[in-house]
């Protein structure tokens, strides 16, 4: 059964799509019931600007040092860290930034940002009502957003239901994990697997990345 391009997942809808995974999947359902509710809810706090400038900031790094990195710099702008503004941005120049302990390329990639938004090449306040190719679109054209960043921001920002992203490596050795599969599955190969998870592809990924927590996994 589709679901429009557009929902937002709610606790209810998370709960329907535990639901018909596991009526559709058998060892998907043993992981349901082995990992419990899906959390996987929107972060609705702050803008979407905000939510992708913390993005670039935490990328490659630990949760510690991103974190810190992210205070100074929202310390630097001296506002809201999850709403910063654009002009804000293009307002501190690069070694401003570095200064904070963002690297040269996180630097350009945040100022890149905030100049698409400023400019008005990425509409960044109507991304809610584009659907999930169209918001990849959208933002990969700006340094240091790739598929699997826009992927991320479809699904934990605007709460998608159905993003598969086939190239994380979590999702990938989940799946490895669940189907019991010889080889990490590639991508093509995880989009076979993920006919029984549609049109919940974003709740089972979740499933595949806490499945991994689980020591006695194995063996379903």
């Amino acid at each position: 059964m589709a679901r429009p391009a557009r929902v937002r997942l709610t606790r209810r809808l998370l709960d329907q799509a535990q639901d018909e995974l596991a009526a559709a999947d058998v060892r998907m359902a043993a992981v349901i019931e082995q990992v419990g509710p899906c959390t996987m809810l929107p972060r609705r706090e702050g803008t979407h600007f905000g939510h992708l400038v913390r993005n670039i900031v935490y990328q490659q790094l630990s949760g510690g040092a991103a974190a810190t990195i992210h205070g100074r710099f929202a310390e630097r702008l001296g506002g809201d860290p999850h709403a910063p503004h654009p002009e804000q941005v293009l307002a501190l120049d690069e070694a401003s930034m570095r200064a904070c302990g963002l690297s040269s390329a996180k630097a350009r990639a945040i100022r890149d940002l905030a100049q698409h938004v400023v400019e008005g090449r990425l509409p960044i306040e109507s991304l809610d009502t584009l659907d999930d190719q169209a918001v990849i679109d959208a933002l990969v054209p700006v340094r240091g957003i790739g598929p699997w960043t826009a992927q991320m921001f479809l699904m934990f920002r605007l709460g998608r239901p159905d993003v598969l992203p086939v190239l994380d490596l979590g999702v990938r050795k989940g799946a490895q994990r669940i189907y019991r599969t010889r080889a990490l599955p590639d991508a093509a190969r995880l989009e076979k697997i993920a006919r029984n998870w549609r049109p919940w592809a974003s709740v089972a990924s979740w499933y595949c990345w806490r499945v991994l927590d689980i020591d006695d996994a194995g063996g379903w």
